[in-house]
């Protein structure tokens, strides 16, 4: 009990600290100069198309989420509301105006569509036991996820900056990428907590579920996986999936499968980012 009240101490500074510090960027600041338009669409454009439609669907996953989350605790409905939802959606429309600005159309997003099988979660998760492997669930997604992006507005960053577009590095990419590791904090922290109150047939069921419902940020269907493989192709790491795949997947090796001694890294976190990366290739084989 002690436990559970410095980890909800800790998350509500954390919420409050990223409020105070890192409010939405301001769209006045961004500087949409670009010095080789056709070379950053020929090398990034779709990139930028594909973490354009991913944070512009955050209202999609807010509905996602109070369909699988009935009655979540408070900081998740602040943090969700009050930070990332504001965040996420002014990078959504920050990349999106890049596009347009490179000569693409804007990004095709779906802020509607919730699955069967999320409706079919949200109505188990009335009962307050499967609500917490739920939860379980969302934490362990919102950190693949966040990490994900991390990890590759790095990789942007460093390729946008490496082509002369100082402008876009400086007022897109970089206030961008400083926002995310907050997320995955919040994430991170929140996984801890609720695991250790966990009891075992609902860690059972947590493994279970994550090693069949796991999938790369936004590829919800094969075209996406392949859009995801296309990603990883130009940020350089579709060759080092595995490694990819470890950075992403640390924490929830750890708490998941500490019981595995030797296990690297989850296998349907590699499964997951091969496919996308073999789809991308097939595609443009054919």
């Amino acid at each position: 009990m002690a436990q559970a009240s410095q980890t909800a101490a800790r998350l509500a500074d954390h919420v409050d600290r990223l409020g105070l510090e890192h409010p939405p960027i301001d769209l006045a600041s961004v500087d949409y100069s670009v010095r080789r338009p056709a070379e950053l669409n020929r090398r990034y454009g779709h990139v930028l198309d594909y973490m354009a439609r991913v944070e512009l669907e955050v209202d999609r996953n807010v509905l996602e989420l109070t369909t699988l989350l009935p009655d979540p605790p408070e900081i998740d409905r602040r943090f969700y509301a009050e930070v990332w939802q504001p965040q996420e959606t002014r990078h959504g429309l920050i990349l999106d105006e890049l596009q347009v600005h490179l000569g693409r159309p804007p990004a095709q997003t779906d802020l509607t569509s919730i699955g069967l099988k999320l409706r079919v979660l949200g109505a188990l998760a009335h009962l307050p036991a499967f609500q917490d492997v739920c939860r379980m669930l969302y934490y362990l997604t919102g950190m693949a996820t966040e990490r994900s992006a991390v990890l590759a507005y790095n990789l942007l960053h460093t390729g946008v900056a490496e082509l002369g577009e100082r402008a876009i590095a400086q007022t897109v990419i970089a206030p961008i990428k400083r926002q995310e590791p907050g997320h995955y904090a919040f994430y991170q922290l929140s996984a801890r907590g609720l695991w250790s109150e966990l009891a075992s047939w609902q860690r059972w069921m947590v493994r279970r579920m994550r090693s069949f419902s796991f999938a790369p940020v936004g590829a919800n269907n094969d075209r996406q996986k392949a859009d995801f493989g296309d990603l990883l192709a130009s940020l350089g790491i579709d060759r080092e999936a595995e490694e990819f795949s470890t950075q992403i997947a640390r924490v929830e090796r750890e708490l998941l499968w500490a019981h595995r001694s030797g296990l690297p890294v989850p296998a349907y976190v590699v499964k997951a980012f091969r496919e996308a990366v073999e789809l991308a290739e097939l595609r443009r084989a054919a």
